[in-house]
């Protein structure tokens, strides 16, 4: 009997052991699969970009449509191997912190802080004059009735818009509030946006892009604009629930902020690779080494790739990186 007992116990001491080298096993595919963002916006062009450059270089990358939500819970679940997103939205990921994750996103991490992030929300300059506001602080204040659009659900532009009306403001829900005041909401492209913008079907655009952002510029030349700051009080709220911070919009980047401009205070945010944790550590490596060695000829899609830098590249906290990136950009960092 004794013997069987320890027959037994050898047999399950085998399968812990198994599982456990089974689960500690990293993934190497044949080709990737890279997450990027919805037509018209930085992500897009860069994805595009990224795709090519892997493909030519290391290994064969298809670049799909996606959004910051999504990628983060699709790498998590392999069916993505890595795209964008923001580092902040990371962070909320992997503790399941707040919606839309309702589950840790744990298999979900951080390759590479790429370029710093801005959340802009653009006022046509004479609905902005029509009611008086010089911020986002002002139009809740007033509860103007506000024709609203934000990109769509999912993206990461909706989700920073609802977490600063959320923890800025004490807004459980911006579409309900907006609708309450006698406003609308809908969900656009960033050229489509853009187009109803110029058109007078929209007041206030709302999303999230790189610091020099082509398709701001777009907007200024179709429409007179003003970009609505956000009081500090309100972005230290929204720093202190999603781990964002506060970036200035400098004079000379678009026409409608000059130095006579009262100082435009933005959510700022990073955007991130996003990478399957389980993806085998030495292609993490290559796809990072490759990624920074091209950087000038990524600059001709997307010009704020040249923001990234290996001092940057991995985030502080408690955000989990890949090991494959965190050994690069550790050993560059260091030449």
């Amino acid at each position: 009997m004794k013997k069987r007992v320890l027959l037994l116990a050898a047999v399950a001491l085998i399968f812990t052991l198994t599982g456990s080298a089974l689960s500690a096993q990293t993934v190497k595919p044949d080709q990737l699969r890279f997450m990027a963002g919805p037509p018209g916006g930085n992500w897009f062009a860069l994805g595009g970009a990224l795709a090519d450059l892997w493909t030519s270089k290391l290994i064969p990358t298809t670049s799909i449509t996606g959004g910051a939500v999504a990628n983060i819970i699709n790498a998590h679940n392999a069916k993505g191997e890595l795209g964008f997103s923001n580092t902040s939205m990371v962070a909320v990921g992997q503790k399941a912190s707040d919606a839309p994750f309702k589950d840790p996103t744990g298999n979900a991490v951080v390759m590479a802080n790429l370029y710093t992030q801005y959340t802009y929300f653009i006022a046509r300059k004479d609905f902005a004059e029509k009611h008086g506001i010089t911020s986002l602080d002002d139009l809740v204040t007033k509860k103007v009735p506000t024709r609203f659009a934000t990109l769509k659900t999912g993206t990461g532009s909706e989700f920073i818009v609802n977490g600063v009306f959320k923890a800025g403001f004490g807004i459980a829900d911006y579409r309900k509030e907006l609708k309450d005041w006698g406003g609308s909401v809908e969900y656009a492209s960033y050229s489509g946006g853009a187009d109803l913008l110029a058109d007078n079907h929209l007041d206030v655009f709302a999303f999230s892009v790189g610091k020099v952002a082509s398709i701001v510029m777009q907007i200024e030349s179709q429409t007179d604009i003003v970009l609505l700051g956000i009081e500090q009080a309100t972005l230290d709220k929204v720093g202190e629930a999603y781990g964002t911070v506060t970036f200035t919009v400098d004079p000379g980047i678009y026409k409608s902020v000059t130095e006579q401009t009262p100082t435009v205070k933005a959510v700022g945010d990073y955007t991130c690779v996003v990478v399957r944790g389980d993806l085998d550590e030495q292609l993490v490596y290559d796809l990072c080494k490759v990624m920074h060695e091209n950087q000038e000829l990524l600059s001709k899609a997307v010009v704020d790739i040249n923001e990234l830098t290996p001092a940057t590249a991995i985030p502080g906290g408690a955000i989990n990186s890949h090991p494959g990136a965190v050994r690069y950009w550790n050993e560059v960092s260091k030449n």
